[in-house]
């Protein structure tokens, strides 16, 4: 027997060669893999699932709408689709801009003759109804006069809330910038009492409506101005806004315009108005203008700089100025303390008035507190009385 040794190796590797799979076991695995792989995308492309094979189930969604009833052989009525509120011709939107906030908001105004929009499911029939005697045309509409027979808007559709009572001192707060908001507005209106006075922002386009419901729970009305701040233009009050710069018989117009809005205040109140109210010319003129109307003014004392008081006298007009804005710092705690520093200016004044917006937190803490002034001899009262009462008023 040859030797192994001799023999090629070739040759001894031909003839003794195990037998071997014509796949080896990492090619199957490979196939396998490619073929899953493969399956995976054509399911993709096939039957999109974009829930990742998530449980599901289809239903079908239908709008029902309830049936009217129909009285027997009554014609069917057509049922309208529902429209979105849409500005008509009459209507303008306008934005108005918080300088130290950035906040903006939209509001829509309508023309005088359109005013009559009204918050919905809103009583007005114990409104008391405008006093045509006091009612002089414009062109912008009607605006409040002095009767022929010297009676005054401000006694007119002043608060019938008796004032008499055994008050040592008494208070008069107006709560400004209502008539935007229907929330803030509805609240001021139902919660606060009624010897609160409410100042209505004139750009509202259901106004007169809100100022009739005011009118009708027992609240005195002012109707706000917008006036020139420092930082206008960036912080805008709105529209036909009176500046110092304009010349006075554009200031009086716009005035007039202002004052079509809505019938029934017994006064008016700046709305901002930093600089204009720190410029005295411009600001006795509108003054005067609204002492020959029978109105109050109503310095909402946020600036330091107001020259009402000199401004009133020149114009020969009657006015009032707040001695506090009570939510400066709008903060449960800081409005009561606003709050005991009120009835302290009372007690040394006699008559305090205040100032404050219609924040929820003002709201529900003013609310709160007029329960229990009564029981320390202070007397809430509107600002026709507090115009009435305090010292050295012109």
């Amino acid at each position: 027997m040859a030797d192994d040794l001799d023999t090629p190796l070739k040759t001894r590797q031909n003839g003794n060669s195990e037998r071997r799979l014509p796949v080896s076991l990492l090619g199957l695995l490979t196939i396998a893999l490619a073929g899953t792989l493969a399956v995976a995308i054509g399911w993709v492309l096939v039957y999109d699932d974009p829930l990742g094979g998530e449980p599901r189930h289809v239903v079908k969604i239908e709008q029902i709408v309830p049936a009217t009833p129909q009285t027997k052989n009554a014609p069917e009525q057509k049922r309208e689709p529902t429209k979105q509120a849409q500005p008509t011709g009459d209507q303008r939107t306008i934005t108005i801009i918080d300088g130290n906030t950035g906040a903006k908001r939209e509001v829509v105004i309508n023309d005088a003759k359109s005013n009559s929009n009204a918050p919905a499911n809103e009583p007005t029939n114990n409104v008391p109804p405008a006093d045509n005697r006091l009612i002089e045309n414009s062109k912008h509409g009607s605006i409040p006069k002095i009767g022929s027979d010297g009676v005054r808007p401000l006694d007119a559709y002043a608060s019938p809330i008796p004032v008499a009572g055994n008050a040592d001192s008494m208070i008069a707060i107006v709560i400004t910038g209502l008539g935007i908001s229907a929330a803030s507005t509805g609240d001021a209106i139902s919660k606060l009492p009624a010897a609160v006075t409410l100042g209505f922002v004139p750009y509202g386009g259901e106004l007169p409506r809100w100022v009739a419901r005011a009118r009708g729970a027992g609240h005195e009305v002012l109707l706000q101005i917008p006036m020139e701040p420092f930082d206008y233009p960036d912080n805008d009050p709105g529209p036909q806004t009176l500046t110092a710069a304009a010349p006075k018989d554009q200031n009086i117009d716009r005035l007039h315009f202002f004052l079509s809005r809505a019938p029934g205040y017994v006064g008016v109140a700046n709305f901002m108005g930093a600089r204009f109210t720190a410029n005295e010319d411009a600001l006795s003129a509108v003054l005067a203008e609204t002492g020959k109307r029978g109105l109050l003014f109503v310095d909402d004392g946020s600036s330091p700089r107001s020259q009402v008081q000199k401004a009133a006298a020149k114009a020969k007009a009657p006015f009032l100025k707040s001695d506090l804005v009570i939510d400066a710092k709008a903060e449960w705690a800081d409005i009561d303390a606003a709050l005991v520093k009120l009835e302290a200016i009372a007690a040394e004044k006699g008559v305090a008035v205040a100032t404050a917006s219609a924040l929820p937190v003002t709201i529900e803490r003013i609310a709160r507190w007029s329960k229990t002034l009564e029981a320390r001899g202070i007397r809430l009262v509107p600002v026709s009385v507090a115009f009435q009462r305090k010292p050295k008023q012109s």
